[in-house]
């Protein structure tokens, strides 16, 4: 076996999100969405109807490939977070009114994706970490949740219930695959979300998967919701809860005042206030963390369809070379944090035109490094910046 998949739970994890791979998202793949009014999966598999099924085969057979997991394990990424919708198992996930006329609208064959990744993975040595990233009903109003503009996760109990049971479902088909690192069990939820109710949701699915997966094999990750980690403090506790992980996502293209931040001020974000927030959480918060998401994003235009603009923005002055030093020392000044913590996933690994949200393109541009190898990786040995 694979030296990286013993002890792996203990791992430095540098990873990247297979995001638009199968969960679509229009900005990250425009060329899908030609000509149609959709603006997410649900209103795509809708408005194209059986079509749907040839045109989101082709694209799961070549947006991601296995030189794709051979070329990531060739620099030194280790891990891959892969975004699933409830839909992944086939029809028999609840009906919401979107879907109109046809119940079950959503294109099978992805579990046949999922498993050749598991497959690329094991034969190159990568990790994996599932993430339910649109759950029924969805969980946050965004197009990334599977339904644009809707929000209704919450105010169905089957539709909770059946996020729980999805999650058993992942856990008793892939808890034998060493690749298997960890199962994330809802991302971004809406940040106005009943607390108790995402807590019992949370507690409810950790018990779910850990109906098939040891804790000494599979961490179980939840995201904060973009509320302080501090209310997460003593959830979890040992000894009844092990290997439990907080995924924090961090941008800084999304509030006005980033937007209005020249790149001295994302630099001083990065390495200044996100620097304090992870010595807070280290020090306060009895789980280990990861960094689900992070990207060199500074313009709001290209990744949020929801917004109406302004799109101004301080680095749009800035001419080539500028813009190139920028995207390094924001990079950097990540990279430096977030190796604090026990992992970091970058979004996305690729896009087709927005190059500071494609991994490939920020590495050959110069942005990012192009080898994320040491030798404390190649023990398997998990070092926190000091």
């Amino acid at each position: 076996m694979n030296p990286l998949f013993t002890n792996k739970c203990g791992k430095k994890i540098r990873g990247v999100n297979l995001g638009g791979w199968l969960v679509i998202e229009k900005w990250m793949t425009p060329s899908l969405f030609d000509g149609l009014q959709a603006t997410d999966e649900t209103s795509y598999c809708v408005e194209l109807g059986d079509k749907a099924k040839q045109t989101l085969s082709k694209h799961w057979e070549t947006f991601i490939t296995e030189e794709d997991f051979a070329w990531l394990a060739q620099i030194g990424i280790n891990a891959v977070r892969i975004p699933v919708g409830h839909w992944l198992f086939g029809p028999d996930y609840p009906y919401h009114p979107t879907y109109g006329a046809n119940k079950h609208p959503f294109v099978e064959g992805g579990i046949a994706i999922l498993d050749q990744a598991f497959d690329w993975a094991e034969r190159y040595g990568l990790l994996i970490v599932l993430d339910l990233h649109a759950a029924p009903g969805c969980q946050n109003g965004f197009d990334n949740g599977g339904i644009q503009n809707v929000c209704d996760w919450a105010s169905l109990a089957d539709y909770i219930n059946f996020s729980v049971n999805f999650l058993g479902r992942l856990a008793e088909r892939y808890h034998e695959r060493p690749a298997l690192h960890a199962i994330e069990v809802l991302n971004e939820p809406h940040w106005e979300t009943d607390l108790a109710l995402l807590k019992k949701y949370t507690t409810d699915a950790y018990l779910s998967i850990r109906q098939y997966c040891k804790a000494s094999d599979v961490a179980i990750v939840f995201h904060d919701s973009f509320r302080p980690f501090r209310e997460f403090v003593g959830f979890f506790p040992k000894p009844a809860f092990s290997n439990v992980l907080l995924d924090i996502h961090r941008y800084q293209c999304f509030g006005r005042s980033e937007i209005d931040s020249d790149i001295y001020g994302h630099l001083r974000g990065a390495v200044v206030e996100w620097k304090q927030e992870a010595d807070d959480i280290i020090h306060e918060l009895e789980l280990g963390t990861y960094v689900g998401e992070w990207s060199l994003g500074l313009d709001l235009k290209v990744v949020s369809l929801w917004e109406q603009g302004p799109f101004n923005h301080t680095q749009q002055h800035m001419d080539d070379f500028q813009m190139d030093v920028a995207y390094r020392g924001y990079a950097a000044a990540q990279l430096m944090t977030f190796e604090k913590y026990q992992g970091w996933f970058f979004w996305s690994y690729k896009t087709e035109t927005t190059p500071a949200w494609c991994f490939r393109e920020c590495v050959k541009r110069g942005w990012l490094p192009d080898k994320f190898i040491d030798s404390d990786m190649d023990t398997g040995h998990f070092r926190k910046f000091a």
